[in-house]
């Protein structure tokens, strides 16, 4: 099946989480899936899944912290056809109290959530500069704009990766390449709330998670944009949400 290209998402777990739902958005508009994660059984659930479906889709397990996984990612993802779309969705939320932190847990939370960033982005513009053309999408959180108490290591890994972001953005829109940031600003809808904290999920009530569907609308949108048209950070919350 002819492909006009590869959608890269990296940091895919459940099938119904942010990862999966975006992999599966993006093989739905004729683009090859390529599932990337951490756990061989998850990567190749989702994978599957799509090619019942009738998708294009090659499962990678990969560590997004580990530069010689993400490189390879990228080298197996250009074998396939051009990658015209990168999303780093990495990075889960790591709370933790300061006065009992340990180092390792500090260094281990920014490299998840900022210092992958760096190696994904890095590798992705690395492809796409030299056609000048391609999106790459980084998936924030509350904490990629404020600070909260016991948030500390998990906020300095996300505003790091907001950060890095809008340098990539101001480095590479003049190239041809869309690097984008969307702000996922509450709880979602995913297996991840539901099955894993089911009384958050109950204290949110009706409408108190945010759509998976309606984040891939963004993703979506944010790809599809005409270059005369840009947007670089976009928040998405419930209209629930106190923000």
């Amino acid at each position: 099946m002819s492909v006009p290209g590869t959608a890269v998402v990296i940091g895919v777990g459940a099938e119904r989480g942010l990862g999966a739902t975006l992999c599966r958005r993006f093989a739905g508009l004729a683009y090859h899936a390529v599932v990337a994660g951490r756990t061989h059984a998850k990567v190749d659930a989702v994978a599957g899944a799509i090619r019942a479906a009738g998708g294009a889709a090659t499962a990678v397990a990969a560590d997004a912290t580990d530069e010689a996984a993400v490189i390879a990612l990228f080298d197996a993802a250009e074998a396939i056809a051009p990658v015209e779309v990168a999303i780093y969705n990495a990075g889960n939320n790591m709370p933790g109290d300061l006065l009992t932190m340990e180092a390792a847990f500090f260094e281990r939370c920014w490299r998840i959530g900022c210092f992958g960033g760096f190696l994904f982005g890095r590798e992705s513009a690395r492809r796409m500069a030299p056609r000048g053309r391609g999106t790459i999408l980084f998936t924030g959180a509350s904490a990629s704009l404020r600070g909260k108490p016991y948030f500390a290591a998990f906020t300095a890994a996300k505003a790091g990766l907001r950060a890095f972001a809008q340098s990539m953005a101001r480095e590479f829109h003049p190239r041809g390449i869309h690097v984008g940031h969307v702000v996922v600003d509450g709880g979602i809808d995913g297996d991840r709330i539901n099955l894993g904290r089911p009384d958050f999920a109950r204290m949110a009530g009706d409408e108190g998670l945010i759509s998976l569907e309606g984040i891939a609308d963004v993703y979506e949108m944010l790809h599809e944009q005409p270059r005369t048209a840009w947007s670089h950070e976009i928040d998405v919350r419930t209209f629930k949400e106190t923000f």
